[in-house]
């Protein structure tokens, strides 16, 4: 079958294009997608390494998570296995993979299992599948594996169908952001049968498993979800195919249902028939409204009514949309094919025969029309559309035909009759009776343009009685003497109303294109403005004034507090709009503005929820999350229930949401420019400071050095002299901080890293604080069994020097610090543990910034920077640095350091 292609659209090809060539310089994402634990999804993903291996491609394992199955591990000989890296968490050391060593490997192709796993604290990343993205940034492809229970749209249904939560999860993105899916399927006895076997858990995790997650219910349900979930993302895939390539034919892979809806209660019939259509198909479905120059003609109730029949669609689970065309049945039809729908569900009138014949039906329309659509024709009751008709006539349609405008259109008819009769009376010596009747038809369309179709066709009965009774032969009558003038009058009668018609339907779609340029300026109004404001009393300001002025209404917006509690902004009138003091909303609900903010739904007025309040409370969505309430008190209701007005209120309130949004970035951005300014500045102050202290400080050392030599130990002099030499000594301690601190921020700090032997570096610490520390017991356990570090031993000797320096100001004279080492395959653990104060309890992150003290109101000397420029080293070495409190007493700091292979001896030399 040929397929019916159009040129692509050139702005559409050109981002493609662009995201296409995004997406080149990303890694690839397969994902091996399951139902549930044990349906092989690890294993074919490594399968698919050793085919890959076979091709001679880099394929790295970066994380499997065997579960001591016997089977998966066998499959891991013969592949390449990145180290895992050790943490050390709470007393215990865990295993993580290891992003860093993976970066600097850069493999083609890299194996991360349990795309959902939660990493251990302290690693770079909380979630793996945020490794993951970091994976795919630098090129690299990434093999990985993840459950249905997993999906973050997913987790409640599944907690409602096995009734366990599931708190791992992903988000949506990054599982339709994956380049290609595999689905692992097994079905429910199989996976039962390996559970029993032993080849999913160990005999008791099995049986516990089998009493709770692994019933057969449950795997049914979930093998549905996965099926259904990974069908959804093929049809999205077939969709973009058809969108980029522009193909209008519909290809029925996956049912969609389309239901076009109008007033009348025969709509909610074809509602109620379209849902019960879409769940016996296991579809999706949608119902539109079509907004076209005749709708424009129906009356407020009727227009009420469609609101109420959309919100009923949703309900039903449809989407629902509001479409503007000239037809019906075109953009039905146009809507369809763009949404790739498969059936269409239409109601058919009970018309005459002669109305069929000149003016056919949608239904007929649609079915006569060539597509690939299949069209479900709903007969509608003669009955109800009676009763339907009746109530219309009675209430709404009179009131609309016999408005003041229209009863002045009728008098215009009559007089613009008489004086076109008057001037052809006049022009007739002098003009043929063909060209008198010109004069009529301008008459006609002059009214038609002015009044609409009603007064045109009256316009029309009168210009031809007028014509014939004052200019035919014989004239002041109505009988004709030549039959000839009878075809003339059909012909000019048939002319008269065409005309009227195609003028009354130019008028009609003059109104509605004044409508939506009204529209589409006030967007445009609305968007400058708050682009421009950079505050949110500015930017409530300016949404309040068109808010109020659009829709006739009072207006207020509500935002959150520190506390997430909404507050009322007041406004009350600037020099630039003094009518704000004019539309205040008085009256507002907190409670339900709150409702409103914390569940991110409609409230109020016109909803489901709490529909007896006046007001209309609407969340200010944005894409992060909600800004606030928009609380709307209509003068009339429908200024903001109509269709299009509330397609247009809640594109307002977007609008406003992301204006909002836009102004947070903006000062939390602000806020961190001011915060690096800060820091640049205070960086450079102690540079400066610590530069002009350090020669002065250096010459009084040496001198009370001296002076100590030539002095009697014992004496008053001694003493003196002793604290000032001690004293000094800090200060210069202080200012070489500061020093390090200045070249650590400044980033021009190189490493000088060589292979050094960790007790001579801890031994050459020790000695340079000698005088601190003789008032203290050091016991150093012994570090044979430690390899040489590759490491800056200047650095990290001052490192040790500003823990022991720390231990010694928080502990007794007379306490213990005791230092200590251990290693596994990656990386090395020292730590300083001392009998001091302890920690403050939430202190143990926070005490490594900077100017950060454990006491703050403390007589001990310190101004809190031995610890930050600790983390600032050990960070430069590609390690972590970590406190904790002892269980009896004192504070244990904690650092790690990465293991490189060991030289040889010929490179030590």
């Amino acid at each position: 079958m040929s397929q019916n292609t159009q040129r692509p659209n050139p702005d559409q090809l050109l981002m493609q294009l662009h995201l296409e060539d995004k997406k080149s310089l990303r890694g690839k994402l397969k994902v091996f997608f399951g139902s549930s634990a044990g349906v092989g999804k690890t294993y074919a993903m490594l399968q698919a390494a050793h085919a890959l291996k076979r091709e001679h491609v880099h394929v790295l394992v970066g994380v499997i998570e065997t579960h001591g199955r016997s089977d998966t591990e066998s499959m891991l000989q013969g592949l390449p296995v990145l180290p895992l890296k050790q943490i050390s968490y709470r007393d215990k050391s865990l295993t993580e993979f290891d992003i860093d060593a993976a970066l600097r490997i850069h493999p083609s192709v890299i194996l991360v299992d349990e795309l959902a796993h939660s990493n251990v604290e302290g690693c770079r990343h909380k979630k793996r599948w945020q490794d993951v993205e970091e994976l795919l940034s630098s090129g690299i492809d990434v093999y990985t594996t993840v459950n249905v229970q997993h999906i973050e749209s997913l987790n409640d249904i599944v907690a409602q169908i096995t009734g366990i939560k599931v708190h791992e999860t992903i988000p949506d993105r990054v599982f339709d952001l994956a380049d290609e899916v595999l689905l692992i399927d097994l079905p429910p006895e199989e996976l039962l049968q390996r559970l029993e076997e032993g080849r999913i858990y160990i005999a008791e995790q099995a049986k516990q498993a089998t009493k709770n997650f692994f019933r057969k219910g449950n795997l049914i349900a979930l093998r549905e979800l996965a099926l259904r979930r990974t069908a959804d993302r093929v049809d999205a895939q077939m969709q973009e195919y058809r969108q980029n390539q522009s193909i209008d034919q519909v290809w029925q892979a996956h049912e969609r249902i389309l239901v076009g809806i109008g007033p009348g209660r025969d709509s909610e019939n074809l509602i109620r028939t379209a849902a019960r259509l879409a769940y016996s198909l296991k579809a999706e479905w949608l119902a539109v409204f079509i907004d076209t120059a005749a709708a424009h003609e129906i009356g407020v109730e009727e227009r009420k009514q469609i609101t109420e029949l959309l919100r009923l669609a949703q309900s039903l689970g449809a989407v629902t949309a509001n479409l503007n065309g000239d037809s019906v049945t075109d953009t039905l039809l146009e809507y369809a094919l763009s949404h790739n729908v498969s059936r269409i569900v239409i109601g058919k009138p009970t018309r005459s025969l002669l109305s069929r014949f000149f003016k056919p039906s949608v239904s007929d329309q649609i079915a006569k029309a060539k597509s690939d659509i299949d069209v479900h024709i709903v007969m509608k009751s003669q009955y109800r559309t009676e009763k339907v008709k009746k109530s219309v006539l009675t209430s709404s349609e009179l009131s609309s035909h016999f408005t003041p405008q229209k009863q002045r259109g009728y008098l215009w008819a009559l007089v613009i009759s008489a004086i076109t009769s008057a001037v052809a009376s006049v022009l007739l010596p002098y003009f043929e009776l063909a060209n008198i009747i010109m004069l009529y038809l301008l008459g006609v369309m002059l009214i038609s343009m002015r009044y609409g179709k009603g007064p045109g066709i009256v316009a029309s009965l009168l210009s031809v009685s007028t014509f014939d009774f004052f200019f035919v032969p014989p004239r002041l009558s109505f009988s004709v003497t030549d039959t000839q003038y009878l075809m003339t009058f059909a012909i000019m009668l048939s002319v008269a109303l065409v005309i009227s018609n195609l003028t009354s339907i130019l008028r009609k779609q003059a109104i509605i294109a004044n409508y939506r340029e009204k529209r589409s300026f006030a967007l445009y109004e609305i968007g400058k403005e708050l682009a421009s404001a950079m505050t949110t009393s500015h930017i409530v300001e300016v949404s309040i004034h068109h808010v109020s002025r659009m829709f006739n209404s009072s207006v207020a917006i509500l935002t959150p507090g520190a506390d997430e509690q909404l507050q009322v902004v007041h406004m009350t009138g600037t020099r630039k709009y003094p009518d704000l003091s004019q539309v205040q909303l008085h009256g507002v609900d907190l409670g339900i503005a709150q409702w409103t903010y914390d569940h991110q739904q409609q409230a109020g007025l016109g909803t489901d929820t709490l529909p007896s309040s006046k007001i209309l409370y609407i969340p200010l969505k944005a894409p992060m999350r909600t800004r606030g309430v928009l609380a709307i008190s209509p003068g009339s209701v429908q200024d903001i229930f109509m269709p299009e007005h509330r397609q247009l209120l809640d594109t307002f309130a977007a609008q406003i949401g992301l204006a909002l949004e836009r102004k947070h970035y903006v000062e939390v951005a602000r806020d961190a420019l001011i915060s690096m300014e800060t820091e640049h500045l205070r960086n450079s102050l102690l540079s400066a400071i610590s530069h002009d202290l350090r020669t002065p400080l250096t010459s009084i050392i040496g001198t009370t050095s001296q002076l100590k030599d030539g002095i009697k130990p014992g004496s008053d002099e001694y003493a003196l002299v002793s604290a000032l030499h001690e004293q000094a000594y800090r200060m210069q301690s202080l200012v070489l901080n500061l020093l390090d601190m200045a070249r650590l921020q400044s980033g021009t700090v190189k490493l000088n890293s060589d292979w050094h032997v960790l007790e001579e570096i801890v031994g050459s610490a020790i000695n340079g604080l000698r005088i601190a520390l003789q008032q203290h017991h050091i016991i150093v356990r012994p570090m044979e069994a430690i390899p040489l570090l590759f490491v800056d031993a200047v650095l990290i000797e001052r490192v040790f020097s500003n823990l022991l320096d720390n231990a010694c100001k928080y502990s007794e004279p007379g306490s213990t610090i005791m230092i200590a080492a251990n290693c596994d395959n990656s990386q090395v653990f020292i730590s300083v543990a001392d009998e001091g104060q302890g920690l403050p309890p939430g202190m143990q992150d926070s005490i490594f910034q900077k100017f950060t003290r454990g006491r703050s109101e403390s007589a001990t000397p310190g101004v809190g920077l031995g610890l930050s420029i600790c983390k600032s080293i050990i960070e430069a070495h590609g390690g972590r640095i970590w406190a904790e409190k002892n269980q009896q007493q004192g504070a244990t700091f904690m650092f790690s350091l990465p293991l490189k292979p060991q030289p040889m001896l010929d490179d030590l030399e």
